[in-house]
């Protein structure tokens, strides 16, 4: 992938954060994209330029980060009916989804991602949706991901690639690739300035911030006690 620029799908979270690492060690230049789409935890988003900075200071890496975009998506709030961005209580729904479940997020994210992709000359995207350590999200499947790439490579006539390197890592797996990808450094820009949480609660812990008690939380925090005691 040498002399290849990628874009990133970057939230300011722990899995967005690891895969930019993953992505700045296999392509010659890095552009990032976030998405305003009214989330309640918009903490993550506020987290971004921080953790950029961070990465901008790590050795080597400084010079393949290139622009970082922030994309507003009103249609995921307007839609509504999801934890992340109603006031509702964080459960399991009736369709046996958690209630935190945004349908088709991700579909949309990766089509304005590849939108933007083009625009920029870019035709690798880089992703970190996950289906081995997750809270069953359909849009996280490999083979929706897959499908969405396919939709892109026909709907904009030129090959658009969807790489997805967390998806068959757990959330352990997912905190050792960050320790193999950028050392200690790493790990700690993760622990000290990402925020994953569902409810955007800063909170510090060993593992992160959060509150400690979402989904998203208890699988980043077992995740860490696991690759911790590894």
């Amino acid at each position: 992938m040498n002399g290849k620029t990628a874009l990133v799908l970057f939230s300011g979270g722990q899995d967005s954060t690891t895969c930019l690492a993953w992505a700045l060690t296999r392509f010659a230049r890095v552009e990032t994209v976030g998405f305003d789409y009214g989330q309640r935890h918009i903490v993550e988003l506020q987290a971004r330029p921080r953790v950029l900075a961070a990465m901008r200071g790590t050795s080597g890496w400084d010079a393949k980060l290139g622009a970082d975009h922030v994309l507003p998506i009103n249609t995921l709030k307007a839609i509504g009916g999801t934890a992340l961005t109603d006031t509702m209580k964080i459960e399991m729904g009736a369709d046996g989804l958690p209630t935190t479940f945004v349908p088709a997020r991700n579909l949309i994210f990766l089509m304005a991602a590849g939108a933007l992709g083009y625009r920029r000359g870019i035709s690798d995207l880089v992703g970190g949706m996950c289906e081995t350590d997750f809270s069953g999200y359909p849009d996280c499947r490999d083979e929706t991901i897959q499908a969405t790439a396919k939709a892109l490579s026909l709907g904009l006539a030129r090959e658009t690639a969807v790489h997805t390197p967390l998806m068959w890592l757990d959330k352990a797996a997912t905190w050792k690739l960050a320790e193999e990808l950028g050392g200690d450094a790493l790990v700690d820009v993760i622990v000290r300035e990402t925020v994953t949480c569902y409810a955007g609660d800063p909170t510090p812990h060993e593992w992160g911030q959060g509150c400690g008690t979402c989904p998203a939380c208890d699988l980043r925090a077992k995740g860490y006690a696991k690759y911790r005691g590894a």
